[in-house]
This record gives C-alpha cells, structure tokens and sequence, in this order.
C-alpha cells in the first residue's frame, strides 16, 4: 500500500521510511528492511532506495573528486551517516584503495571534536564506499559564496578551531592533502569540523603515494603537492592560509582556466596581499596568512599549534562584541555580518535576503532583535551608566521648567566629564519629563544602571533642591539630599550633587574638573536664567520637534543674554548648534553661514571650551582645512569625549571624509548617550550601508522610524534603504506615506527619482531629480560619469568604500572611467585614514 509524505503529500511505497521527493521521515509503517539493492556503481542512488542492504538513502549531499556523497540511515544502527562512494577509475586502481584502507585507519584514531569521524572502507559488489559522521550544517565555502567575506572575529574563530583539529590529526600523524573550505563544515552548534580525513597519508608509511602522483585540489594545493614531492604537515599549513585568505577576502588567492595555470601560480606567483581586498584586516593576521602561504615550507609556520598561538594573539586585541564563541550560534545564523559581493549587489539581494531570512528562522538567536543586532557592534565600554531626569518644578507658580532644565543640563555636563560613565543626554530625558513610568522601566529604555531625579522649589532668591539616587534594576534608593540655599549658591548645590553621585557610583570626579565647570558658568545669574532658558528651548523642545517657533524663541532669548554679556562664549555656541541643526532641516546656505559666524566667536572668546572647539573644528572641515579640524577635534574629545555634540561632530568630520568605520565608534557612543537623536541614527546607519552591512544599516534606520513613526526624514530614508534592498513595493509605500504628511518635503524628489530609477522608469525619475545614482541606476554610464567629474570639481568629495560597496554604483564599476575616479579616490583614503585614525 502507498504511503503519503506529510510534507509534500508525494506516494512512497510501503516499506519506505523516508519520502523519495523531499527526505521527509515517513509515519507508521512497517518495520520492513527492503532487500532492493544498486549494483550499478555509476546510477545515481534515489531517495527510499537501499544501498548495501544496510543504507537507506535520504538525500544527495554532493560530489567531489572522489565520488557522489550522500545522507543515509544505517538501518542496522538506527544512525544518520554520510556514504561516499569512490568513484569506478578510481577504485579500479587496488594500489589507490590499499593506501585508502590504511589511511582510513589512521583518520579512525583521530577523536576531535573538530575533526569528521571516519567509519568504514567497505565494497557492495565492486562499488567501494566510505562511511564517516554525518554532521548537520553547511560547508565553509557555501557560506562565504553566500556572504563574501567573513567577519575578522568570525574568521579567527573558524580559522582557530581549524588549528585545533590539525594539531591532533598531526599529533597522530596524519596529514589531509585536501583541506579546503568545500571540506570545512560548520555543525548547528556553531563548531567547526574538518571533513574527508580519509584520504590523509601517514607520515611514517612513505612510499605508498606512487611518485608524481597529485592529491588534492588545485585552488588549495601547496607548492610541493602541485609538483607531486612528499608533503607533511606544512602542505596543511599552506592550504589553511589559503582558507584564511578566502574567508578575509571571499576570493582564493590564484585562480585559473585549468588545474595546471593554477598550480602554475602556486608554485611561482606571489599571492596579492589579502590587505589590499580588504583594508580590515589587521597587519598582524595580514602577515599570518602570507607566512602560510610562503613557497618554501622552511619559512611557513611549522606547525597548527604556531598557527594557533598567533591567532589566539591576534584575537586578543580586538573588541569583545567583535569575538566569536564557538558551541553558540552557527555561520549561518544571524551573527554572519552579511557583505554582499560587489558584482552581485542588485541582481542578488532578493535571494540573499531570502536566504539570510530562511537562516535566522531556523537558527536564529533567543535573544530580543536588539540585544542580538547589539551583541555584533562595536560599543563603548562604559563602567557604569546613569540617567538625570529634568528636575520637577515644584515653586508656587510652576514656571521654573528652564532652571530645572539648567539643573539638570549641568549635572549631566559634570558626569559626562567622567570618561567611564555613560550619561545620557539632556535631548533623551526631556521626553521623561513628568513622566509615569517607573526608574526600572526608564532604566530599561535608556540602557542606563541608575537613575537620578529631583525637584526644585523657588520663591524669589530662595531655592531648595531635593535629589535622590535609584538603582534602576531594584528601584531601591541609594542615596539622597535635600539643599536650602540663595540662588547664588546654585553651582555649589550641583558640585556637590554630582560629587555625591560620583561617589556612590565609586567613578572619578575631582573637585579640579569641577572648578573647571564651574569657571565656564556666567556670575550674572539673570544672564544664566537667559542662557538656560535659549538652552530649554533649543535641546528640549526644537531638535525633537523641529518647529519653528521654538528655533526662533531660542534665537530670541539667546540675543537677549548676548545684551547683557556679549563676552559669555556659550551664547554663541548655543546659537551656532541652533542654526546647524536647523541646517540639517533645511539645508539652506545662510543657516550653515550662522553656524560658521557663531562657532567662530565662541571660539575666540574661549579656546579651551569642549563645545567651541567642536564648532571650531566644524568650521574649518567645511572650508576644506581637514588638519586644522582634526587638531579642534582632539581637544575636544581631551576636554569632553562624552557630550552629545563631541561624539556627532568628529564622527560626521570621519564620515564625510569617507572613514565610515572609523566613525562607527563615535555614532556608537553618539547613540548611546542620545537614544532619542535621530540624526544620529541616520548617520551611523549610512555608515554601514556604505561598507556593506546592510542589516546593520536598517537595525538603525527602524529604531528612528520607531521612535518617531510619522517623522519624514526617518521615513524617506528607511524608504530609500527598502529601495537599496529591492523591496520597491514597501519603499513606494513609505514614499507615499511622507508625501501624504509632508506634500512639499524637500527631499521627496531625490528619493522618488533614485526609485524610480530602480524600477527602470527613466523619463519619469529625470523629470523629478538628477544625480550620478539615477543616472548609474538607469544605466546611462556616460551622463553618471560627466555629472561626477563636474561635482568633483566643484568640491564634491566621493569616497571610495562607497563607491567600492554602494549598491547604487553597480552599474559603473567596469567602465574606466569610473575606475580610474575610484582609483584616484582610494589614495585619498589611504592618506586620511592613517593621519586621523587616533580621532576617536
């Protein structure tokens, strides 16, 4: 009686136990050993059949040199193992099968967990098999076909437990002769395992390998295997530099038309340095890779373990979210950075978004989407973390809120001076004004450990001042103070509100950093009321809403203090950060034009101040005096590292430079002290779009557009990364969606143009915006290039990771023209990246 698969409903007969169309295991049935048996070595084996009397075969898992290899039930043991079947011209050869034989032997007493476990050498009428551990997973090269190149701690990992198997297949004296990504298996528990040690040759039987014979595969093959000499261990030591070279690079060092032009370059070319495909890699594993792949075995690495040692080195100097654990997650699961090859950006991404999405639901992590997507980037390492609430108003006529701003403004500019403390912005806890939420929930949202909130009650000169201490993860009090003071002793309530602090949380802050403060702050406190107030208005009502009135309310209240006090130097940072954020709305010329005027004022009236050089330095990037910005920048981050305004100005002075990953750092930090900073988010996420990571990219892109659902910036720009990804239905949907809220938005005509572009609608995307990319995206290679040439004249900078990696630029990259543009902005890079790589 036929049998129907639950899965695919196909018919199998009544003694199968695993469906003939899909592998699925069949239910109920019979416990019948069917007695069928292939004895045509050269037929494929189908599904259900049995082979052997003993294998019921599952599936195909592939073929190689040696033979077809399959999944298989060992009936007898009730056991999945892998079958794989030699070849007939290889078989025929009786001296070919001894050396297996005895060589099977030695891979046998090899027991690692990061080597295959090989079984049997076994003959079902003059068809001879191996039988080895089936391991669940997917082979190295697949996946590195799938996402190009790994990540630096992903490779070290994987190339780290490839060294632990050698060690003992070495310590037992066996040698692979064909170690190669294909041969590399990743098993669901994320451990590595080194497949087809069957073939390996005992290092104390020589002789068995007739001279001039080649084992192996020509892509991975040592200089001495490809002229058929005695190997050792060294030749596995040239082929793992080879896999190292391929992970880093997503490309093996020769290749060729035949096996014999690729041997040909093994044995006399010098591999390109794997640095110069990817500029990631660090100089020490850089030199590891081309050691290995030394021609003269004398000058390679001697054994796994040296191998092992350096790796282990290497691994020690970068970041912890950077390493990789093994027994966690496997490559294909969502801890694969994905960087999708240059050639394959827009052809490919629905199948690799497929992929990636098949990937995550069947291995996917149990952590939250954030905690996970977190868990990869490189964050700043802060040993403690505490919010300042605004203080409440609690004087007679509630119309305090700017000096309970000033309160909390300057206790969160005394704790950021801590360099190990996290303190969040005053732009992310204005949104917890009178809020109901309780410190473990604010705790939670902000990622912060402690909570500090308060009260301000004042009548006339007199102030008094209620602050409490609360550990966000209990809610318990640790510490509290009440202060009945004249107004004129404000900044000695908040020097020892912050000394307090400090000294509950066991951070640093001395009473110099504090004099320090206090010296910047005005001794008019009518002109300190004015600047507050300009504050209040500025961080706490327009750069979260972006209206209007409350910029020029700002600007009023500050053009009152500048009245009183024309020499106060904050006044003048405060109005150039007013008409630059306004700037980043508008993009109009006489709003960055303020912002150049005021930054140099504020500088000139006081050099020393974290937010003027910031300014300052601001100043000269946009003038094009990149060295002199840089110097600004470090005192700067010497002064303050930890501000809102430190961290988003030198990152964007990175970013427009085109140093995308070094930028990320101080983004990072930039997110991290301002969750609710749009800008932020926006910058960071260009930063790794821009070099390739795209679900980094995104991660960033729907935590704006979450924070502020109906924001149109956040929504045109998630649009335009949909678009980048080939979901052009949901980027048509949120263009829509902005065009609906904000009809005369001024950047709807550059992104509804760039896709429709996309979508190939080329009259309609000119009518509305020209650029290079409409231009790239439709093809018209000659416009793209002359619109580029003439921007670059006029002081467009064009970076060349983006220009390697941008999805936008794919159809552009053959022609020379732009090749030569890319060549040109590469020596830019190289130079700006070593002279500002200490900016951080």
């Amino acid at each position: 009686m036929a049998r129907k698969c639950p899965q695919c409903d196909s018919e199998n007969t009544d003694t199968a136990r695993f469906c003939s169309n899909c592998a699925t295991p069949l239910p109920g049935g019979k416990e019948v050993v069917p007695t069928i048996t292939l004895e045509t070595p050269t037929e494929e084996l189908t599904r259900g059949s049995v082979f052997a009397g003993r294998y019921e075969i599952i599936e195909e898992l592939g073929k190689g040199g040696m033979g077809r290899v399959y999944r298989v039930e060992d009936i007898k043991l009730r056991q999945e193992v892998a079958l794989k079947l030699i070849k007939p011209e290889i078989a025929k050869d009786k001296k070919t099968i001894e050396r297996f034989r005895n060589e099977l032997k030695l891979a046998r007493e090899i027991a690692h967990r990061n080597v295959c476990r090989m079984y049997d050498l076994n003959e079902e009428k003059g068809t001879h098999y191996i039988t080895m551990e089936y391991v669940r997973g997917e082979d190295l090269r697949s996946s590195i076909r799938r996402f190009g190149q790994l990540p630096i701690g992903k490779s070290i990992s994987i190339a780290k437990q490839i060294c632990e198997g050698l060690v003992e297949a070495h310590r037992s004296g066996a040698v692979h002769r064909d170690l190669k990504s294909n041969n590399i298996m990743i098993d669901k528990e994320g451990n590595v395992r080194i497949m087809d040690f069957g073939i390996a040759r005992s290092l104390e039987s020589k002789g068995i390998t007739g001279a001039g014979v080649m084992i192996g595969t020509p892509e991975y093959m040592s200089p001495e295997q490809v002229e058929g000499k005695e190997v050792d261990q060294r030749s596995d030591i040239y082929s793992l530099g080879v896999i190292l070279y391929e992970m880093l690079t997503g490309r093996v060092p020769f290749e060729g038309d035949t096996p014999f032009t690729i041997g040909v370059k093994h044995k006399s070319e010098i591999p390109k340095d794997p640095k110069e495909l990817n500029t990631q890699i660090p100089e020490d594993l850089n030199s590891i890779i081309m050691r290995c792949l030394e021609k003269d075995k004398e000058k390679r690495y001697q054994s796994a373990a040296e191998v092992r040692s350096e790796l282990d080195n290497i691994e020690k100097g970068i970041p912890t979210t950077e390493k990789i654990v093994p027994e966690t997650k496997p490559l294909t699961s969502k801890e694969v950075i994905v960087k999708f090859k240059k050639s394959r950006v827009l052809i490919a991404v629905p199948l690799v978004i497929i992929l990636v999405v098949v990937g995550y639901l069947i291995f996917g992590p149990k952590k939250s989407q954030r905690e996970q997507t977190q868990d990869t980037f490189l964050k700043p390492q802060w040993k403690n973390s505490i919010a300042v609430l605004p203080f409440t108003d609690l004087s007679p006529q509630r119309d305090q809120d700017h000096f309970c701003g000033g309160m909390t403004e300057d206790i969160i500019g005394r704790l950021s001076r801590i360099s190990d403390l996290k303190v969040i912005s005053r732009t992310s806890v204005v949104p917890y004004k009178n809020t109901d939420k309780t410190p473990q929930d604010i705790g939670q949202e902000l990622k912060v450990a402690y909570i500090l909130e308060g009260s301000i009650q004042r009548e006339e000169e007199a102030i008094r001042v209620t602050s409490r201490l609360i550990d966000a993860n209990s809610g318990f009090q640790l510490w509290s103070g009440k202060y009945n003071r004249q107004l004129e002793s404000l900044f000695a309530v908040q020097d020892e509100i912050s000394l307090a602090i400090a000294e509950a949380l066991k951070v640093e802050l001395t009473q110099g950093v504090l004099d320090d403060y206090k010296s910047k702050q005005p001794t008019d406190m009518k002109l300190y009321e004015l600047y507050m107030r300009g504050v209040y208005y500025l961080s706490s009502k327009y750069v979260l809403t972006y209206r209007e009135e409350d910029f020029k309310k700002a600007l009023e209240i500050f053009e009152e203090a500048r009245k009183i006090d024309p020499s106060f130097s904050k006044i003048y940072t405060g109005l150039a950060w007013a008409y630059f954020h306004r700037y980043q709305i508008t993009e109009a010329v006489e709003d960055i034009q303020q912002f150049m005027s005021n930054a140099e004022k504020a500088y000139k009236l006081d050099p020393s101040l974290a937010e003027s050089n910031v300014a300052q330095g601001f100043l000269f990037y946009l003038r094009g005096e990149f060295d002199e910005a840089s110097q600004k920048f470090r005192i700067a981050l010497q002064e303050n590292p930890n501000i809102l305004e430190t961290c988003q100005s030198v990152a964007y002075f990175l970013y427009g430079l085109g140093l995308y990953r070094m930028a990320i750092p101080l983004y990072l930090r930039a997110t991290e002290v301002s969750p609710s900073y749009l800008w932020a988010k926006y910058n960071i996420s260009w930063c790794f779009l821009n070099i390739g990571e795209y679900e980094k990219a995104e991660y960033y892109l729907k935590d704006a557009l979450n924070l502020n659902p109906k924001n149109p910036f956040s929504l045109i720009f998630y649009a335009d990364h949909q678009a980048k990804m080939g979901k052009y239905d949901e980027a048509a949907k949120l263009i829509e969606e902005v065009e609906e809220i904000t009809p005369d938005f001024r950047l709807l005509p550059r992104y509804k143009a760039t896709l429709l572009a996309a979508l190939g609608r080329k009259d309609e995307a000119l009518s509305l915006y020209r650029s290079e990319v409409v231009y790239s995206l439709l093809g018209m290679k000659d416009e793209a290039i002359e619109f580029m040439l003439r921007s670059r004249e006029e002081g467009q900078r064009y970076a060349y990771i983006r220009l390697d990696r941008h999805p936008y630029y794919k159809n552009l990259r053959d022609d020379p023209r732009f090749q030569k543009i890319m060549a040109e902005a590469k020596k830019t890079y190289e130079l700006l990246s070593s002279k500002y790589r200490d900016l951080k």
